[in-house]
């Protein structure tokens, strides 16, 4: 473009001189070897002019002819040069998609066009190829000959760093990463990878310092590296807990400032405030800290602040935390919790409930499981709630890499990935079909089985004498006028029967009460055995019914 523009302004110029000389004619002699020459203004000029151009193509012309056996060697090489980039771009392609002989082919017709010391990345094609056609040992000694160069040695070292992560060699990759990140410490992955080990060996004033370094370098992005800069403090204050409490405080309050919302900081400092006796600041940061994320550990470390509460007091912390957040189904849950704990069973019930319609989890289905049990034992209603707590979705955890922890962690247990760990329901519930919704709670709610009707008490029945012997005969008998009826105790046969009529044998129990044996003949037996009522039977008086 700033060619074009000289090439206007020159082609301007000139004509405006030549328009210049029209309007003003004159002759020029010129007098040379008694020749006199006379010519007007603007033949001279133009003859000027045209000389110049003649000597400028006379001199190309012959620059030409001088320069152009190096021209020539010039176009075959650059010919060449074009021919061994062209393979090396097609030999990383082919080593990136895994084609293991076209990789080779291309490395063997790039080094023949190019030089290795002039291309490094030769040496790159042929570690990678060695790599895919499974030769580990040749692209070992590949990397290691680029890291000693020192135009590759950013390449070299992270090609062994990655061999030694492949094979497993930690602390062979950690040795590599702090070379790397000594020599560049611009390099990201370098950077990750040492914070990384730092941390999972517990160096945690290191990684700080080394996370502040990139950071000014611009290595990392701000936003993350204040997230992980809270993490790592995070980590140093749970150590520190126990032995610094006023350090472990420091700590997890410098993390809050760099990440509001991370739960772990809050309880640690906290817990460090209430080791203080500073119940006032403790419950500060835990308000503020619930207000932005509600959280169950949070209602656990603010309802259970001091350990002499009673269940009132309790009670009354957790209607707090609701006022903080209401309709929300952690507020719901504590406050049901700690109303279960004072007896209040139909507020713990309905707390359960409403959080149930918000949120249907398998904690929720327990706790109505607990409140039903304490509240009318019914094993009916209880039982309904644990099918339904086998079927619900799965409380959230704190997960990493798949892995399910009961506590925060900084690196992942998996892969010692920082601040991997995130407050989510866990993957792979082996469970069936689960209905979501508020629909399932309200069928769950609607299902459950009512509480049975209390039965009346009857009193006691009186006891009452039962026939021994065989059963009664029941037999019509035309009885005279005036019958009289007498019992008799006698084996013997009766008087005089009237005549014509059959005597009726009637088994009768007497009115007096039979005197207790003075041992137990039955050994201890119950009284309705078989063999006890037998032998009553046999040892019972017969009577007999007369008439007379």
């Amino acid at each position: 473009m700033i060619r074009l523009f000289l090439f206007a302004v020159a082609t301007l110029a000139l004509g405006w001189g030549f328009s210049w000389l029209a309007d003003r004619p004159g002759l020029i002699t010129v007098t040379w070897q008694n020749m006199e020459i006379e010519t007007s203004l603007m033949v001279a000029a133009t003859a000027i002019v045209a000389l110049v151009f003649a000597v400028m193509f006379v001199w190309w012309l012959i620059q030409t002819i001088w320069t152009s056996p190096h021209s020539v060697r010039r176009f075959f090489r650059a010919r060449k040069r074009d021919r061994g980039y062209q393979a090396l771009s097609t030999g990383l392609i082919a080593a990136g998609a895994g084609n293991a002989l076209l990789a080779r082919k291309m490395s063997a017709r790039a080094r023949g066009l190019l030089r290795a010391d002039q291309e490094p990345l030769i040496k790159l094609l042929e570690a990678q190829t060695a790599m895919i056609e499974g030769r580990n040992d040749e692209a070992r000694e590949l990397f290691e000959k680029m890291a000693e160069d020192p135009e590759t040695r950013e390449l070299g070292l992270r090609g062994l760093y990655m061999e030694a992560r492949r094979l497993g060699a930690n602390e062979a990759a950690r040795q590599y990463a702090e070379t790397a990140v000594e020599n560049a410490p611009y390099l990201p992955w370098a950077a990750e990878a040492t914070l990384e080990y730092r941390s999972q060996a517990g160096r945690w004033e290191d990684a700080v310092r080394l996370l502040d370094q990139q950071k000014i370098a611009n290595v990392i992005e701000r936003k993350q590296a204040d997230r992980w800069k809270a993490v790592l403090l995070t980590a140093r204050a749970t150590e520190r807990l126990e032995s610094d409490p006023k350090g472990a405080r420091d700590d997890a309050k410098a993390a809050l400032k760099l990440a509001k919302d991370l739960v772990p900081a809050g309880v640690i400092a906290a817990k460090a405030y209430l080791r203080e006796d500073n119940l006032r600041k403790a419950a500060s940061v835990l308000e503020s800290l619930w207000k932005i994320e509600p959280h169950p550990q949070l209602a656990e470390a603010y309802v259970r602040a001091r350990s002499g509460d009673s269940a009132a007091d309790r009670l009354k912390r957790a209607e707090k935390l609701e006022a903080l957040k209401p309709n929300n189904p952690e507020s719901l849950l504590a406050v049901a919790q700690a109303a279960l704990d004072t007896q209040d069973f139909a507020r713990a019930r309905t707390k359960a409930e409403a959080a149930l319609r918000m949120d249907p989890r398998e904690s929720t289905y327990l706790l109505l499981a607990d409140i039903e049990e304490r509240e009318t034992g019914d094993q009916g209603r209880i039982r309904h709630w644990l099918n339904q707590a086998l079927r619900a979705p799965r409380d959230p955890a704190w997960v990493a890499d798949g892995y399910v922890s009961e506590r925060w962690l900084p690196l992942s247990p998996v892969t010692g990935r920082l601040d991997a760990f995130e407050w989510k329901r866990p993957f792979g519930q082996l469970e069936g079909p689960v209905e979501e919704g508020s629909l399932s709670a309200e069928t769950a709610i609607a299902s459950l089985p009512p509480l049975p009707e209390p039965q009346p008490v009857e009193p006691p029945a009186e006891p009452r004498l039962e026939p021994v012997g065989q059963p009664a005969k029941v037999v019509d008998i035309e009885q005279p006028k005036a019958p009289s009826l007498s019992i008799v105790r006698d084996k013997e046969t009766s008087p005089v029967e009237p005549a014509g009529k059959p005597k009726p044998e009637v088994a009768a129990v007497s009115a007096e009460k039979p005197k207790e044996p003075a041992a137990d003949p039955f050994n201890g037996r119950p009284p309705d055995d078989p063999g006890v009522k037998d032998h009553e039977a046999a040892t019972a008086p017969t009577t007999r019914l007369k008439l007379f």
